[in-house]
């Protein structure tokens, strides 16, 4: 019954966590560039891209800083666009573990629902079966 949504549902998952990396890669590639260009004391793109890393995930170990305006309020974007892509890859990634615990919990209660309603089931059709007989041997 829900089997070919279970695939389904972790297949979407992994498609945001795909998703999520590429994006957090896009911004990483757009940070470095951004802060080659704006920024004299960075002087290669992989400075650039250095930095827009330990921007974006707010580690900034000091040794390539943004050293001017302009640099430093690309900082502020790089922050809250890294901040929010590593985010979502998180929150993708934990999903599918989640609903991986979820779905199989929901599983197991219908699975018991359903046993418990076909268990109702035959002794209605047994009680049938014992009125009918009964019916019949008063006939007769």
């Amino acid at each position: 019954m829900s089997f070919k949504k279970y695939p389904r549902k972790v297949h979407i998952a992994r498609q945001g966590v795909i998703y999520s990396l590429v994006l957090c890669g896009v911004i990483l590639l757009l940070g470095g560039f951004g802060f080659w260009m704006l920024d004299p004391g960075v002087h290669t793109m992989a400075e650039g891209l250095w930095l827009a890393f330990t921007t974006a995930a707010t580690v900034g170990y000091g040794d390539v800083v943004p050293s001017t305006h302009a640099s430093r309020a690309f900082a502020v974007i790089v922050v809250l666009l890294g901040l929010a892509v590593l985010s979502l890859a998180t929150a993708s990634l934990a999903a599918i573990f989640v609903e991986k615990d979820v779905e199989e919990g929901e599983e197991r209660q219908m699975e018991h629902e359903l046993m418990r309603e076909i268990r109702q089931l035959r002794q209605e059709v047994q009680s049938l079966r014992h009125d009918i007989l009964r019916e019949k041997s008063n006939q007769a």
